[in-house]
């Protein structure tokens, strides 16, 4: 299910993407196993705000980081917290933080040969967040621990965007040396 601000342009990407269908945000998240906050940055924390009531205890994916840009690169956002935190705090509902390596066109053509990282304090949401992971990659879903290990994930993403910038490459992550789980 795609949600938006506006139910008809959530319809038009859930048609272009094949999606069960598209909704306004808040009707979108009812009856939802597991919601997916994939907004733009500045966007996320007044979204999530707006769609507490109608999440309630619905686990919530943050995958959005908060980058700012100068000549060194993207680097992360002049809060300490990382929006997955400060998400936290304005939703009952818990959160998961995770998929910041993966770029969202190479998802679009299939499922990368990367890993995915997702990380929460609440049991339940983050073995969610880890499956949907799982599907995403054709590497692996890794736990990455509490949710404060969102400010390292959504620090990755500049990393990457860094990278690929000044190496004109589509850079991704494989965590090696790990046993096979």
């Amino acid at each position: 299910m795609i949600g938006s601000r506006a139910a008809e342009r959530a319809r038009e990407k859930a048609r272009e993407v094949d999606a069960a269908g598209g909704a306004a945000n808040k009707d979108a998240v009812r009856g939802a196993e597991l919601v997916v906050l994939a907004t733009k940055a500045e966007g996320a924390l007044q979204t999530a705000a707006e769609l507490a009531e109608a999440l309630g205890e619905t686990p919530l994916l943050s995958v959005a980081s908060e980058l700012r840009f100068s000549s060194e690169g993207a680097l992360p956002g002049d809060d300490p917290r990382s929006l997955a935190e400060r998400t936290q705090e304005l939703v009952r509902a818990p959160v998961a933080a995770g998929l910041h390596s993966l770029a969202a066109g190479k998802l679009a053509e299939g499922r990368p040969d990367e890993d995915a990282f997702v990380c929460g304090d609440d049991a339940e949401a983050k073995a969610l967040a880890l499956e949907l992971a799982g599907k995403a990659v054709a590497g692996r879903a890794l736990d990455a621990g509490p949710l404060a290990r969102a400010r390292v994930l959504e620090g990755l993403t500049g990393l990457i965007v860094s990278l690929n910038k000044r190496y004109k490459g589509h850079a991704g992550i494989r965590v090696t040396g790990l046993p096979e789980a």
